[in-house]
């Protein structure tokens, strides 16, 4: 197990080609604010990028946000993006959301934050 800055980790790790079976990532809240979604889109598909390429075939990528203002679907669509510039052919196994410990209210959006994709980079 390693705990580390992911983008600096992630980037000497491609530099020194590694590769791994599995990767997770967690970081916290990449946009605070409505106007910080563009660069933590950036950074998101970054360092889900680099952990793409750092992966064996069929090794797996746990990748999370708790960035309220990327919603699911740009998150999915980050991760799409991330895996065409890494040239990977990836596979979503499950998708996950908000534990019991973080219930969901209806009709308050905001409550759904968590997201996470268990992939499988082919």
């Amino acid at each position: 197990m390693v705990a580390a800055n992911a983008f600096d980790y992630l980037r000497d790790a491609v530099d020194e080609g590694k590769k791994f079976d599995t990767i997770v990532l967690d970081p916290p809240s990449f946009a605070k604010n409505k106007g910080a979604i563009e660069a933590a889109t950036r950074g998101y598909k970054e360092i889900n990028l680099r952990a793409l390429q750092l992966l064996k075939p069929g090794g797996h990528l746990i990748t999370c946000s708790c960035t309220y203002h990327v919603d699911e679907e740009g998150f999915e669509a980050m991760l799409d993006a991330a895996a065409a510039d890494a040239r990977r052919k990836v596979q979503i196994i499950e998708k996950r959301g908000a534990a019991r410990d973080h219930p969901v209210l209806l009709g308050l959006r905001e409550t759904r934050y968590l997201k996470c994709f268990v992939l499988r980079a082919l």
